[in-house]
């Protein structure tokens, strides 16, 4: 190799060097610059959808949610008495896999409401389960009245009707909030106690 083909390709490693180096350095930059930013839209999305599935709430159930098995736990009061707990749960069972809900619960474990936080479901056919005709059925539910205490479609023996030619997205929607139920029964309820307790005579 010539002296002057080694001087150019070191040129060009010292070049490809500085540029990885700056490009590092304004990824680092912009980063810091938003990371706050996001946080707080990411915070208040999540503040949101648990406003979406529960009656009415005093405290902030972001500072004492809990994680579980993957799923999350938002305890909510009202003047110190628990009026709920909203559970953001997931299924894997989705026609196109892994999908988000938050199910809402109230303290005796009936379903207050269920919104879908995301989805990669047909539309048109399996991305129904976010419509009032499917979703609204659960409000009210309590599965612990139901056979065996499973959530299930009717094609399955169970009370649920499923979305028409979408029969694998509904029953992945039970899934989600049969795991969201069980756990917050059999695991949280005793937590959800607890944190009524703490807010007891604490307003907003």
């Amino acid at each position: 190799m010539s002296k002057k083909l080694e001087s150019t390709l070191k040129n060009m490693i010292l070049c490809l060097l500085l540029i990885s180096v700056a490009m590092a350095g304004a990824l680092g930059f912009v980063y810091g610059m938003t990371k706050e930013p996001i946080e707080k839209a990411n915070k208040a999305k999540e503040i949101q959808a648990v406003k979406d599935v529960l009656p009415e709430f005093d405290n902030d159930p972001t500072i004492d949610a809990k994680e579980m098995e993957g799923l999350r736990f938002y305890f909510a009061t009202k003047a110190g008495q628990p009026v709920g707990c909203a559970v953001k749960t997931f299924t894997e069972k989705g026609f196109s896999g892994h999908f988000e809900m938050m199910v809402g619960f109230k303290p005796d474990g009936s379903v207050n409401k269920i919104v879908v936080l995301e989805h990669k479901e047909t539309p048109g056919l399996g991305s129904k389960m976010k419509e009032p005709k499917f979703a609204g059925q659960f409000n009210g539910l309590n599965i612990g009245t139901l056979k065996d205490k499973l959530l299930k479609v009717k094609k399955d023996g169970g009370t649920v009707d499923a979305i028409t030619a979408a029969t694998i997205s509904s029953r992945a929607y039970c899934d989600g909030v049969q795991k969201a139920y069980n756990l917050y029964m059999n695991k949280m309820h005793t937590a959800a106690e607890q944190v009524a307790d703490t807010t007891k005579g604490v307003t907003k």
